[in-house]
């Protein structure tokens, strides 16, 4: 009798430790993963900031993470490693699902954690320009989607470099997403013109081809993309932002008056971001897509010269299906993935930056793979029966579009992480690295940047090409943590070919240098 009581005793304290409660195992889960966007003020329909709002739609969350609905992250994690990704493990899903069938307990409120503290305002800092829609507009509330294009002058009377872009939602309750871009001509303006309300309808894109057909993103939950030093965008004088918003279904009439903040880079841009977009004429097929079939096409490109993405956006409409992108060498001996969607959907798009720039060599191949569901077995099938579809700007018809961002590669681009919004304007460098100067080659003087990861006595020295030691810029001065930059006079250096070497502790690295004349 005593070891079944032993035993009933053993195994009713396993029970206990292993009982989930909101306090210790779900709270961390619905803080790093749900409030930023459900709590007051932003697009969740219901506020999970603690453990009666949470309790009160605990069945509907077990719901929607088991199924994979929610957190809305599409891409696939196990296929390639994406910025901000959101997404939960197996074993959080199930620890959902235990506490729901548990009764929801609550726990002990010392294990509680706290919840996160979120920036008010921008994410980057005080905008250069700032970019608001001239008027409200009113998202009637019929439980329809809207898809309005807003034409936001720059008023700008010459060119300027941008190091960062940030949409700052105005009604977070039925923004659902954003899309940029950037056009010099008068085309926007007479479609607007031609819309009687405030802005023009277009579902897929602009309605044109604009100067930039991808200027920025932008999501809820999303962080503003700040470009590395000497990397940006470039904002034409006398242009104008589009910015596609995506309104989602409301049950009453709700405004909207977006602004979009501009932030000017601090030096001189090097390198411009590049978008290019891989479309139908990569295709060696037309893209034609008949009734009652699932339908998938291939499409490639080349990579002349080495390159940097910065981050990569699919786009396709309702009858979109999956999305698969990745790199071949030419020996076909090495792959790089960059973005798997298995499950597309139309309301739930993006452009993704990579956590840090990804170098693909000159001589790859881009592959790019989409599958579009042109069946009724397609719930989002916007016609009934299913039509012959081909490419274009309406809902009923269909696009194959995939943006790539980047720039020509650099060494060492590979050790740059691309900034987050969580850091504001920092750039963050994990490791100690040493930079590309610019101007390169130089006449008069350089700037160069390095980053420490933690406090060090740094020397930065100059070497001819046979390696003499020619100047010492820095002896071992002391540094903080983070990224630097320093200029340095090379007027009365004679022209040639040089390197110049950062040690900074156990750390040494060199960078080549031309000096002309």
């Amino acid at each position: 009798m005593k070891y079944i009581l032993l035993s009933f005793a053993i195994a009713l304290c396993f029970r206990m430790e292993a009982q989930v409660t909101f306090t210790q195992d779900i709270a961390p889960i619905v803080f790093d993963h749900c409030t930023k966007c459900h709590r007051p003020g932003e697009i969740g329909p219901m506020p999970f900031t603690n453990y009666t709002e949470v309790a009160a739609n605990g069945l509907m969350i077990q719901y929607v993470t088991d199924i994979g609905y929610m957190p809305p992250w599409r891409p696939d994690h196990t296929f390639s490693t994406l910025r901000d990704e959101n997404w939960l493990t197996q074993q959080e899903i199930d620890n959902i699902a235990t506490w729901v069938e548990s009764g929801m307990p609550e726990g002990n409120p010392a294990d509680m954690p706290s919840i996160p503290e979120y920036i008010d305002g921008s994410q980057v800092g005080i905008p250069d320009l700032v970019l608001t829609m001239e008027e409200p507009y009113l998202h009637q509330g019929t439980n329809t989607d809207q898809y309005q294009i807003f034409v936001l002058p720059t008023g700008l009377t010459e060119d300027k470099d941008i190091r960062a872009i940030e949409v700052r939602a105005d009604n977070n309750q039925i923004c659902h997403h954003a899309i940029l871009g950037m056009d010099t001509t008068s085309t926007p303006m007479t479609m607007d013109a031609a819309d009687p309300e405030y802005g023009y309808t277009q579902f897929g894109g602009f309605g044109f081809d604009p100067t930039d057909q991808f200027f920025g993103a932008w999501v809820p939950g999303s962080n503003p993309m700040i470009y590395p030093p000497t990397i940006g965008k470039k904002l034409f004088a006398n242009s104008s932002i589009l910015m596609q918003m995506h309104y989602g279904p409301s049950s009453i009439n709700q405004s909207d008056q977006t602004s979009i903040n501009i932030f000017y880079s601090d030096e001189p841009i090097q390198r411009y971001v590049i978008t290019y977009p891989i479309n139908p004429y990569d295709l060696d097929v037309p893209f034609i897509i008949p009734p009652d079939q699932v339908k998938t096409f291939h499409g490639t490109i080349d990579v002349p010269i080495g390159v940097s993405l910065i981050g990569i956006g699919p786009h396709a409409h309702l009858l979109g299906k999956s999305y698969e992108v990745y790199a071949v060498s030419a020996n076909l001996l090495d792959t790089i993935p960059l973005i798997k969607i298995p499950q597309w959907n139309f309301n739930w798009q993006g452009f993704y930056a990579f956590p840090s720039m990804l170098h693909i060599p000159a001589g790859y191949k881009i592959h790019c793979i989409g599958t579009f569901d042109n069946t009724t077995g397609n719930p989002f099938n916007p016609s009934d029966p299913p039509q012959w579809t081909t490419w274009g700007e309406g809902t009923s018809d269909e696009m194959y579009l995939c943006y790539l961002q980047f720039v020509p590669y650099l060494t060492g681009d590979e050790n740059i992480n691309l900034s987050s919004a969580d850091e504001q304007n920092k750039m963050v460098y994990q490791t100690t690295q040493l930079f590309p100067s610019y101007p390169n080659p130089a006449r008069d003087q350089i700037t160069l940047g390095f980053s420490l990861a933690d406090a060090q006595k740094v020397r930065l020295e100059l070497f001819d090409a046979k390696g003499i030691l020619i100047r010492c810029f820095l002896e071992n001065k002391n540094y903080p943590p983070g990224l630097h930059k320093y200029t340095l006079n090379v007027d009365n250096i004679p022209a040639g070919l040089y390197f110049y070497k950062l040690t900074a502790g156990d750390f040494n690295q060199g960078q080549r240098l031309i000096i002309q004349k």
